[in-house]
């Protein structure tokens, strides 16, 4: 199987909110999984490979705005393309 699709270079940073300023849209093209402390995440809004947080929507609380609140998490993080 001769896989010669090239993905973009996942960033140090990422968001999936497209109003925030470490969106990348050729990075969603693809499936990205994110692993948090060895086990895969499906729920991460954010994350930051060299800080070592993910951000997680809150169940209940919402802001302002009517969005989710986001939890900041801290451990291993590492991204991959699925």
């Amino acid at each position: 199987m001769n896989d010669t699709t090239t993905f973009p270079p996942l960033p140090d940073r990422l968001s999936i909110d497209p109003s925030s300023p470490y969106h990348v849209a050729a990075v969603f093209e693809n499936d990205v999984g994110i692993r948090f402390n060895d086990k895969e995440r499906l729920d991460v809004e954010e994350y930051c490979i060299s800080e070592r947080w993910i951000k997680v929507a809150s169940t209940k609380s919402l802001d302002r705005r009517g969005r989710p609140l986001q939890i900041k998490l801290k451990g291993k993080v590492e991204a991959f393309y699925r």
